[in-house]
């Protein structure tokens, strides 16, 4: 049985396609209700399959799409984010760079002829670190074309044969029961080994992945230095981050 919106929802959901993701606070002032009306609204628009809630709002339905309509979500924190993440790497360091949009930023932020090598698993952070003067490996493997990355055996043992001063992950959710999430099975191999294989684990995220989960969890909290985000989390997940000892860091 299809569920009825209201014009109100409906106009929040119209908003929500437009722009990728609604904040609280600002429906709560544009439509002049209350937030337990707009929190409601939202449920609604959850239990339609049009909507993923968030903390502080929502997100459209569906973390597993195509890299090049996530690159199009949320970009300016992405890039604030990459920007931060980027700063991090010295010269003479290894760094490995899984797939995704936001990791795509660490590495459009990388400077030329900066004295590293990049592996990484993503056609997309190839390409892009492509005429920089930077040495990049490329792991070889299977081709996923929702996310431009190569998983699989070859690209496995590819990780599985290398040290790295410092990796940069992307994920898809992050929450309390279970940590550090992924919506494919064979990127989470992936970025497991390179958590495995590397001295420091950086995760990139902007915070609408905070309090979601996936189907595959690839680290604990104690298994990652830091996320390098653009919003602070809130709650619990806050207080479980200082217990492991990630440290936060904004962009």
């Amino acid at each position: 049985m299809s569920i009825t919106l209201n014009d109100r929802q409906q106009q929040i959901l119209e908003r929500l396609n437009a722009e990728g993701e609604v904040k609280i606070a600002e429906l709560r002032e544009a439509f002049a209700v209350t937030e337990m009306t707009i929190r409601r609204d939202l449920e609604k628009l959850e239990a339609a399959g049009h909507a993923k809630r968030t903390f502080g709002g929502a997100i459209v339905f569906g973390n597993d799409i195509a890299l090049q309509e996530r690159a199009g979500y949320m970009t300016e924190e992405k890039r604030r984010i990459g920007k931060r993440a980027a700063e991090r790497v010295l010269p003479g360091e290894s760094v490995f760079i899984d797939g995704g949009s936001t990791t795509l930023q660490v590495a459009r932020y990388l400077k030329s002829a900066a004295g590293i090598t990049v592996v990484t698993n993503a056609l997309n952070v190839a390409a892009e670190l492509t005429g920089k003067q930077i040495p990049v490996i490329v792991t070889g493997g299977t081709l996923l074309d929702a996310t431009a990355s190569l998983v699989g055996p070859i690209a496995a043992g590819t990780v599985a044969g290398m040290a790295f001063d410092r990796a940069f992950l992307g994920t898809s959710g992050v929450s309390l029961l279970h940590g550090f999430s992924n919506s494919n099975m064979y990127e989470a191999e992936i970025k497991k080994l390179a958590i495995r294989q590397s001295a420091e684990v950086n995760v990139v995220l902007d915070h609408s992945k905070f309090g979601e989960k996936e189907l595959v969890s690839f680290a604990a909290f104690t298994e990652v230095h830091r996320i390098i985000t653009e919003e602070l989390p809130q709650g619990e997940l806050a207080g479980v981050f200082q217990e492991a000892g990630v440290e936060i860091m904004l962009g």
